[in-house]
């Protein structure tokens, strides 16, 4: 049954809303009103649109909530998120917002819009089943706010959320990870852990809880500052957390000590995942706010992969700049799907300076298993290119570095993926500096650039 409460609603903005009309004065999303289902066909035109557009599904069928997809899913719009249309400053304003966490947040005490509306039964939600082999349908953007009870703090991040039936979902904790601390530390008190889980924030919200952040450090500090102080956060009643006043929807209820479901589900490279035996989130209520709006993320593609891999990107390109300060671009490449493969250029000063900087990018991203390092007149971006720098200024004798037997992903399928290990490669493709420059130096035609090819084509 769904309740109503329109009393006393305030009025904030920064929330998912604010953005998406963003989108719209930039061209950055599309409206599709056609009746589209939920399993396969709406992630499926998703896929179509990876890339591209933002999407927003008007009629997901037999749902009466809309759903937006591919929200943050190039890195122009990523970069739209922290307040900037450009997409060179991400790495500049991810590490300042990382750095600076100081901004005090802003709490609220009218009742928030979410409470506009609520539910008892998960059947309301629009949530997509995205592949063949999935274990049903899931909730892959919401955010998990709980309690951190050895500490005082909260804790608030992303985890993915298998519908069971309509009150139970199971949800994926990573081993040693600050959730499953917080939910340890309550099971082994005997306790359920309460826990207020948002979907549909503004994607700097989502940004901040996906960013793996030292543990106690709330990641709503991080959030507030890519907002300009001006994140809001209200206390949900239910679970006694602050949680960002203006979400779309909030789920209250416990994530249970004494019960485990098995889950799996495509991961970053579109690869399945274990089977895993996982704890079960029961639900006590959803609210919502009027004319909500469902926020999913198809894993495996851009806006899951830049979600999990910007941050990342960010934190590589400062430690691998404190060895090499010359370096100017770290890339977290698509074909490594943002996560195994990386491409960093430098301006090479000294033989040797290049295979620093590949183990300085192996230390700061253990999940990385192949990392080249180019020169400042190769694009990082262009594949051919860096195919090229590869193939005219490596010599695999001399220039690549084999670790055997290293710390890896556990989503890399070709892994020791129980163990954790992989063999790890580094390319330098920087020109060696014991021959001339001359030798590597790339052909130019002048004035070539300024030609407008489409002034000499007209008959």
């Amino acid at each position: 049954m769904m309740q109503k409460d329109n009393s006393n609603i305030t009025n904030i903005h920064n929330d998912l809303r604010e953005f998406i009309e963003l989108l719209e004065n930039e061209d950055e999303i599309i409206r599709i009103k056609k009746n589209v289902n939920s399993i396969f066909e709406l992630p499926g035109i998703v896929s179509k649109l990876d890339g591209n557009k933002a999407v927003i599904f008007e009629n997901v069928e037999n749902k009466t909530i809309p759903v937006i997809s591919n929200l943050i899913g190039t890195r122009k719009r990523f970069a739209m998120a922290m307040g900037s249309k450009e997409k060179n400053d991400i790495h500049k304003i991810i590490n300042k917002y990382i750095n600076n966490k100081n901004i005090n947040v802003k709490t609220v005490n009218n009742i928030p819009p979410y409470y506009q509306n609520s539910s008892y039964n998960l059947s309301i939600l629009p949530i997509v089943t995205h592949f063949e082999k999935d274990a049903g349908p899931y909730i892959t953007s919401s955010i998990v706010y709980a309690k951190d009870q050895e500490n005082g703090n909260q804790n608030s991040s992303t985890h993915r959320l298998l519908k069971l039936d309509d009150k139970n979902m199971a949800i994926r904790m990573v081993e040693g990870r600050h959730l499953h601390k917080c939910f340890m530390y309550s099971k082994d008190h005997g306790e359920d852990l309460k826990v207020a889980i948002v979907i549909g924030v503004h994607p700097a919200i989502n940004i901040a809880a996906a960013y793996q952040a030292s543990y106690g450090i709330d990641e709503m500090y991080i959030a507030n500052t890519i907002l300009n102080g001006n994140l809001q956060l209200c206390l949900n009643k239910y679970s006694q957390l602050l949680i960002p006043a203006m979400s779309e929807i909030v789920l209250e209820g416990k994530i249970l000590s004494d019960k485990t479901q098995e889950e799996w589900m495509v991961e970053m490279l579109k690869t399945y995942d274990f089977r895993r035996q996982q704890p079960v989130f029961e639900l006590e209520k959803i609210r919502f706010r009027d004319n909500a709006i469902f926020h999913d993320i198809l894993p495996g593609y851009s806006e899951h992969r830049l979600l999990m891999g910007l941050p990342v990107e960010s934190k590589m390109l400062d430690q691998v700049k404190n060895v090499v300060s010359s370096t100017s671009q770290v890339l977290l490449t698509d074909g490594g799907s943002n996560w195994l493969t990386a491409v960093i250029q430098i301006k090479k000063r000294v033989e040797g300076e290049s295979k620093n900087a590949l183990l300085a990018a192996f230390a700061a991203h253990p999940s990385l298993k192949i990392a080249i390092v180019v020169d400042e007149d190769i694009d990082p971006t262009n594949s051919v290119e860096v195919e090229y720098a590869i193939s005219t200024r490596c010599q695999a004798d001399k220039d690549m570095i084999i670790i055997q037997n290293a710390k890896g992903s556990s989503l890399d399928p070709s892994s020791d993926q129980i163990n954790l290990l992989t063999t790890k490669l580094g390319i330098d493709a920087t020109a060696t500096l014991l021959k001339v420059k001359e030798r590597f130096e790339i052909a130019k035609i002048p004035g070539e650039e300024n030609l407008n090819l489409s002034e000499y084509l007209i008959e």
